[in-house]
């Protein structure tokens, strides 16, 4: 098992009140519950890696440095009326360009994380367990 090491500057550039879809929210979480521990989502499509666990969504520079970007924190599920209502949080940006680089992060995590939560659903439908008798 290897360990990964991530960094989070010092100050936060500024901080922001959001909501994150439902059906996001609950497949993030399902997907922390699965796996009992940290969830790894590769955003190819931004550069970017996210990491998923109970308490916060991180974002860092898929390239190398590892950098957090930005955070997704204090998500407030309890302030919802149903499991389809948009559940808020905090977004903490770490630079001036994380500001413009959430313009698309939440559809790009979006289909990241869709994408690899269909690749990691057992198959449905019933298995049967067949003995082997050989000749």
């Amino acid at each position: 098992m290897s360990e990964e090491v991530f960094y989070r500057p010092d100050e936060a550039f500024s901080r922001e009140e959001r909501t994150l879809p439902a059906e996001l929210y609950n497949l993030a979480r399902l997907m922390v519950a699965r796996n009992a521990g940290p969830v790894f989502v590769p955003i190819r499509s931004m550069q970017f890696l996210a990491v998923l666990d109970c308490e916060e969504f991180i974002f860092a520079d898929g390239t190398g440095s590892r950098t957090i970007e930005i955070s997704w924190h204090r998500f407030r599920p309890g302030s919802r009326a149903a499991l389809s209502d948009a559940v808020p949080y905090e977004a903490v940006y770490y630079s001036p360009e994380a500001v413009q680089t959430m313009k698309r992060l939440q559809g790009d995590f979006a289909k990241a994380l869709g994408a690899l939560a269909s690749k990691q659903e057992p198959p449905s439908g019933d298995a049967k367990v067949i003995r082997f008798e050989p000749k």
